[in-house]
């Protein structure tokens, strides 16, 4: 018999094989596009020479920026804090048994989250014009010179800011066992000591994140109270451009200022939530060790067993 004809042998490629190189090449591709596309459109604005560079860089440092500056920094660590306490007490208020102190917090929380920050901020900015003096007699004070623009600016964004540190708080007590808060009360302990002792510093691992959250948004919320004149950051740049009619060049110096705050805010943000977060893997760690150990009997050494 004549010898067989042996054909050689192909290796089948797999279709997902395939599928799956295709997609890698689309993916590669498509990124390629879009960094072309954004390198272009970046650089036609940067390098167009409609920017002055060289205005950019003298009044990044200018000692009126910098006093606006730490006008914001300082309206939003104090805003923040006020907004803090307001949002503590009224959501321990939402956990009143008294329906009065209730929904006092619910009004609160209400009228403060459903009106924009923006009239608020106009609103406490002209509160002279229905209440002109504050106080009683001999001791009252004009509301103007009590109301400055930076505390009309830190009531408006302190006191919107607790109607929505509320509900944050509220969610963060919220995830609490129920059954924890019991056995507290079981012990001995008093509600207060509880909420202090047990429930806060277990909640407080739900409520970092979006605390950090407001915080950086109320870095960036500072910018309106400019309409009030409070001497921020915004509103010292554009004392600048309005003399010197460099408006493009002035927001950007105050966008980089902007953006290197909440870059730094966002840096520490990210490690208080490691630092939660590794520290929560610990305790739960150390309570599965515990429950997993067991008790064995010792046996006295040298003792006779038979």
């Amino acid at each position: 018999m004549p010898d067989a004809i042996t054909e050689p042998r192909t290796t089948a490629v797999p279709p997902r094989l395939v599928l799956k190189q295709q997609g890698g090449i689309r993916r590669a591709a498509l990124s390629v596009a879009i960094v072309v596309v954004v390198t272009v459109a970046v650089g036609g604005v940067l390098f167009s020479g409609a920017i002055s560079w060289p205005t950019v860089w003298r009044y990044l440092f200018a000692p009126p920026v910098l006093s606006g500056l730490w006008v914001t920094i300082q309206l939003t660590v104090l805003a923040m804090v006020l907004g803090v306490a307001l949002g503590i007490a009224s959501a321990l208020m939402l956990r009143s048994r008294t329906p009065a102190v209730a929904w006092l917090a619910r009004a609160y929380i209400w009228f403060f989250r459903g009106t924009p920050v923006l009239v608020q901020l106009i609103f406490w900015f002209n509160l002279s014009l229905i209440l002109p003096t504050i106080g009683w007699g001999d001791g009252a004070i004009s509301t103007n010179a009590l109301i400055t623009p930076f505390i009309a600016a830190l009531l408006g964004l302190g006191i919107n800011e607790g109607a929505y540190m509320s509900e944050i708080f509220r969610a963060g007590i919220d995830s609490v066992d129920r059954g924890q808060t019991e056995a507290g009360l079981a012990s001995g302990m008093t509600p207060a000591q509880v909420m202090r002792r047990i429930v806060l510093p277990q909640a407080l691992m739900v409520i970092t994140p979006p605390t950090g959250n407001q915080a950086i948004g109320m870095l960036k919320t500072t910018s309106l109270v400019s309409v009030i004149a409070a001497q921020d950051l915004l509103t010292s740049v554009q004392r600048i451009y309005a003399t010197n009619y460099q408006i493009i060049d002035l927001l950007i110096v105050a966008c980089i200022w902007y953006l290197l705050l909440t870059t730094i805010a966002t840096i520490g943000q990210s490690r208080l939530e490691r630092s939660f977060t590794s520290g929560q893997r610990a305790a739960v760690g150390t309570r599965r060790w515990r429950r997993s150990r067991v008790e064995l009997p010792t046996i006295p050494f040298g003792k006779d067993l038979s």
